[in-house]
């Protein structure tokens, strides 16, 4: 078998951000994000940073508020109530992780679910696996879009989500279960999860454990999705250097694999692309608008 075909999370984002941008051109008025980060989390800095740029790029108001690591629970939950009373704002963006000493899911559920672009309030995972509308995660959404890029009909396959977090393991579980997929969720106390894998036409790896997923547990044909961002000692690059890998082998599954995501470059930039979808679907909702179909 050839290499695989390498799934472009890139080429993929960018013309959804093109669409996203080309139906908020059309709106009564834009739509406004707002993201709240607490702390100096230089990874955290970045990823807001470039929330913002996308922003507006793609003609959407963004509303940021950097409040310092000294934060209590209480000045956040305040500033939460305050942006779900603000008619400006349509979506809402805690970044995670948040200080130890903060409650990240008191945060969570104090966020109005009408403006939960993360996806993450209970009452909107309650309607993702009631396959009721909603806001769904982000990353898995993402997922989801990159695998129908090029297996456009899903239906009747065998997907294996490696990781179990309410982020992406089982929010993606559920996604793939609206496609008509057979799913099943593995985790580190799966026995044999070589086989279980090896099963997989569709197989999403989400673990956060470098290189986990060897090749030889792919299926000849099947569409990998790596959705792992890990970052390993990379001494030929020199002294001290590191390199972003995924939660698979990339090398190894490619030479089986009949379509792979890369790390960077594959599930990374579908994230923050499916946040402005998610905070468009919001605005429309929330003002009576025509949703468009993106």
């Amino acid at each position: 078998m050839s290499d695989a075909a390498l799934i472009d999370g890139k080429a993929t984002a960018e013309a959804l951000r093109a669409r996203i941008a080309a139906a908020v051109a059309t709106l009564p008025e834009p739509p406004g994000l707002a993201v709240v980060l607490v702390g100096e989390d230089p990874a955290s800095q970045v990823y807001v940073r470039n929330k913002a740029r996308q922003t507006h790029e793609a003609g959407m108001r963004s509303f940021e508020h950097r409040l310092p690591v000294t934060t209590s629970q209480g000045e956040l939950l305040d500033l939460v109530a305050r942006l779900n009373a603000d008619p400006a704002v349509d979506g809402i963006l805690v970044q995670l992780p948040l200080p130890s000493r903060i409650d990240a899911n008191a945060v969570i559920e104090a966020i109005d679910p009408a403006k939960d672009v993360d996806g993450f309030h209970p009452m909107n995972t309650g309607r993702l696996a009631a396959g009721l509308p909603g806001l769904v995660p982000c990353t898995p959404l993402g997922c989801l879009m990159l695998a129908r890029s090029v297996r456009p009909d899903l239906s009747g396959l065998e997907a294996v989500v490696v990781g179990r977090s309410n982020i992406v393991g089982k929010p993606m579980a559920q996604l793939l279960l609206a496609e008509s997929c057979t799913v099943t969720i593995a985790h580190s106390r799966t026995r044999d999860l070589a086989e279980v894998c090896r099963r997989a036409d569709i197989l999403v790896a989400a673990v956060g454990r470098p290189r986990m997923i060897e090749g030889s547990w792919i299926k000849p044909g099947a569409v990998v999705i790596d959705v792992g961002i890990n970052r390993v000692a990379a001494p030929d690059l020199g002294e001290g250097k590191t390199r972003l890998v995924g939660d698979v082998d990339f090398a190894g599954a490619r030479e089986r694999a009949g379509a792979i995501t890369p790390v960077p470059g594959g599930v990374g930039p579908m994230t923050i692309a499916c946040l402005l979808r998610n905070t468009l679907q919001a605005a429309c909702r929330r003002r009576g608008w025509a949703a468009p179909d993106l």
